[in-house]
């Protein structure tokens, strides 16, 4: 149940979020849900392949390199969901980190900490 919730909650800010950022666009809340679950795979996934890989440059950036990390992940999920539409690597850049605080808050808030 607190998967479901979960994947609710990124996908309603994900939604939120296209609202006011002009560079990530979704055909439909359908396709935000989509969106969640495809990058809940790819976290899953892909994401600690690249972690592994980019290694190097997250030591030798202080941790800032995971951020460009995200935003593949982003460009990624962009490429799998034909509803979506991500203009550019700086749009998925500031919708990852836009995505990452919100989701973390409202995971915080309406999510149980079981």
């Amino acid at each position: 149940m607190n998967l479901i919730i979960r994947l609710l909650i990124t996908a309603v800010v994900a939604f939120l979020l296209t609202k006011i950022l002009p560079g990530v666009e979704f055909a439909s809340f359908g396709t935000a849900i989509v969106f969640a679950i495809v990058l809940a795979v790819l976290n899953l996934i892909v994401k600690p392949i690249l972690n592994l890989l980019g290694l190097p440059l997250t030591i030798i950036t202080l941790g800032l390199f995971a951020l460009v990390i995200n935003a593949a992940i982003i460009l990624i999920a962009d490429y799998f969901i034909d509803g979506m539409t991500v203009n550019g690597f700086w749009w998925a850049f500031i919708f990852s980190i836009a995505l990452t605080v919100v989701t973390s808050l409202a995971n915080s808030m309406f999510a149980d900490a079981d």
